[in-house]
């Protein structure tokens, strides 16, 4: 099925507003230019047309003072629908969980932390020392899948973690402290670097000259370039992150930084080396090639299409996703460019703020694309295949929405261009 035409039904309540917002957008476009065009099957019919109508909505799902108030209990499903299933058990199960989880976490529609953080403590914690008292094979490849699966959903709710300095309730401020220490290795994380180079380095420089993980000089469809990319994070990020503290004259930040890096390699060696090399393998080894890898498909996607005239405009050097996989599941990574314009806005805030935006990201020239993750995007990408991504991309404004599928391709091919140190000094650094 094309990806520009269907509406994938499991899409958050949130994401269906939005989207269903921007193919208004284009269908009274094509209206106002005397087109004849099929009305999208998006149930435009069903939704009010007022946007404002659409930002009270979704800003009501968050304010647990208002009837239209939704939780969110779990990442498969919505609150509502959850609310449709046997009156027994929503009685007796979901509403009392519901009422006493948000007594503990820190904003009340996230009882979805407190679910995953009981769902690792009950799993991958037992799982993994059961693999160190006694290792099987087909035990070691259940464990390294299930953790491979668990990964995703893991990084965003600790990307939530380390912008908003905890998830749970501040008098549990202890579990919220302590709880990453024990998970993140389990998950491919070493302590804290999550923390310094996400929050305090790739914030700071915004994909710019600077930053360690910036696209800006690199051929962003090249798989020779993407390549390097991953090398280059997975083998000196040890050196390179305390290195540019250093440059930054943060020394102390340079010292914390490389020293929980390195405290997190010795640990493994030491239980690879003393206690279980095959266990210490699956458990901790594997997880981290994993997400090192990860980490870096990911930041590629998010910023491959950087704008060739203003590629310092957060608007122009990141991209916004209305999919399943980033938004379901992973706490509304998908838009990414409300990430970059406030870091420390809430995941559930990310909706509301690009309706409230949506004019300044048509001005601006922004990118969004549905049915598609940052895993896709990067393998596209690097297939070249701009025609998909076309057909991916939601149109915003007339000049986007008046374009060809062919002229939306090339003008994607053109924002993959590697920058010359000549543009970067005019464009960064002489400013």
């Amino acid at each position: 099925m094309e990806p520009g035409k269907f509406i994938n039904p499991y899409l958050t309540r949130s994401d269906l507003l939005v989207l269903r917002s921007l193919l208004r957008d284009i269908e009274n476009e094509s209206k106002a230019d005397g087109e004849v065009q099929l009305k999208p099957d998006c149930g435009c019919e069903d939704a009010d047309d007022d946007d404002g109508a659409t930002i009270r909505h979704l800003s009501n799902l968050n304010r647990p003072e208002h009837d239209d108030f939704e939780p969110t209990i779990f990442l498969s499903w919505d609150t509502n629908e959850l609310k449709k299933l046997h009156p027994t058990l929503t009685r007796y199960l979901i509403q009392p969980y519901l009422h006493h989880a948000q007594k503990l976490v820190r904003v009340e529609t996230d009882v979805v932390f407190l679910t995953h953080l009981l769902l690792y403590f009950t799993t991958s914690l037992p799982s993994a020392a059961l693999l160190y008292h006694h290792f099987t094979w087909p035990h070691a490849l259940v464990h390294w899948l299930m953790q491979s699966y668990y990964v995703g959903t893991y990084t965003l709710m600790m990307h939530q973690h380390i912008h908003m300095g905890g998830i749970l309730s501040r008098r549990l401020w202890y579990i919220d402290t302590l709880f990453p220490y024990i998970l993140d290795p389990l998950m491919g994380h070493t302590w804290n670097s999550y923390y310094y180079h996400h929050v305090k380095h790739h914030h700071v420089e915004g994909n710019g000259p600077g930053d360690l993980s910036s696209t800006l000089r690199y051929q962003r469809d090249s798989v020779f370039d993407f390549m390097c990319y991953v090398a280059r994070f997975f083998f000196l990020v040890w050196l390179e992150l305390p290195l540019y503290f250093v440059r930054r004259r943060k020394y102390g930040m340079a010292v914390r930084a490389g020293a929980w890096e390195l405290a997190d390699y010795m640990f493994i060696y030491l239980l690879y080396r003393f206690v279980n090399v095959r266990a210490t393998v699956f458990v901790l080894v594997l997880p981290l090639v994993l997400l090192r890898v990860g980490l870096m498909v990911g930041n590629w996607g998010q910023h491959a299409l950087v704008d060739e005239v203003d590629p310092t405009s957060d608007f122009r050097s990141s991209i916004t996703l209305i999919d399943l996989a980033s938004n379901r599941f992973c706490f509304n990574d998908g838009y990414h460019t409300s990430h970059h314009l406030s870091p420390r806005r809430h995941w559930r805030q990310h909706p509301v703020a690009f309706m409230v935006k949506k004019y300044r990201y048509i001005n601006e020239g922004a990118l969004v694309f549905r049915n598609i993750d940052y895993l896709m995007m990067t393998v596209e990408l690097l297939q070249k295949d701009y025609m998909y991504l076309a057909k991916c991309m939601v149109p915003m404004g007339k000049k986007q929405i008046g374009m060809s599928l062919e002229e939306r391709a090339k003008m994607l091919r053109r924002k993959t261009r590697r920058f010359g140190e000549d543009e970067i000094w005019n464009l960064y650094l002489k400013k």
